[in-house]
């Protein structure tokens, strides 16, 4: 009977103590919410893929280097009635304004490469805030709309660096097919033999300004065309 009596005191007790820390925790958590904080979030998630339903593909273009070989694919895009997706890092955008009005002019999407290009990875959660941030207000500068999508360099993606898009409300963009343009001594037939045969609905294509890539745009829109797909910007086909 006192074994009994003295379990329920420590029960009731034990209920007491976790109602007790749960309230303290809700209280610092709200000060921190007033005061300005950010609590933890994974609202967003890295997007691999778009719709699935609609056959329609986004080539997306990360850019920090390159400017050389924009104009040629530039040209493929407007010649087939194509849109695509650049991610510009802010410090090429300032010094390749005339590039990124173009792009827009001709009715494709600017998202946000960041300021700097950083390893993500490698940043607290506030430097990657800091660096998306600075993207974004070079990007506003010159095209007077905020970008709403995000993709990091180098493709890294840890918890921290996809909150850090988050906080500032994007949408964080990885991809569905990485092309390996960058990579030395790819051939423009590489690139197409990547893409065509895996391509799928909704897909994301990862492309850099390369000589490579240049050279194997008309030829890679003209096969995904001919295969039924619909080129158009990664907002689009999400």
């Amino acid at each position: 009977m006192y074994v009994f009596y003295y379990s329920r005191q420590w029960l009731r007790r034990c209920g007491f103590l976790a109602a007790l820390i749960l309230f303290i925790g809700m209280c610092f958590l709200g000060w921190r919410w007033f005061n300005g904080a950010t609590v933890p979030t994974m609202k967003t998630q890295p997007i691999y893929q778009g719709n699935q339903n609609h056959k329609k593909v986004a080539l997306t273009f990360t850019i920090d280097w390159g400017e050389e070989y924009l104009p040629d694919i530039l040209a493929a895009l407007k010649k087939a009635d194509a849109k695509a997706t650049f991610f510009p890092t802010g410090q090429w955008a300032q010094e390749n304004r005339d590039l990124i009005l173009k792009m827009v002019a001709e009715g494709h999407e600017i998202g946000n490469h960041g300021q700097s290009h950083p390893h993500p990875d490698n940043l607290s959660r506030e430097e990657n805030r800091k660096d998306i941030k600075q993207g974004e207000e070079t990007i506003v500068s010159i095209t007077n709309k905020k970008p709403v999508l995000f993709s990091p360099p180098y493709g890294e993606s840890k918890p921290h660096v996809v909150e850090a898009a988050t906080d500032l409300g994007y949408k964080f963009i990885m991809w569905t097919i990485n092309t390996g343009d960058y990579l030395p001594n790819t051939q423009p037939e590489d690139i197409i033999q990547t893409v065509v045969p895996k391509c799928m609905n909704g897909a994301i294509v990862l492309l850099h300004p390369t000589e490579p890539t240049s050279k194997a745009m008309p030829e890679l829109i003209k096969q995904l065309k001919q295969r039924g797909y619909k080129l158009v910007t990664t907002s689009e086909v999400l």
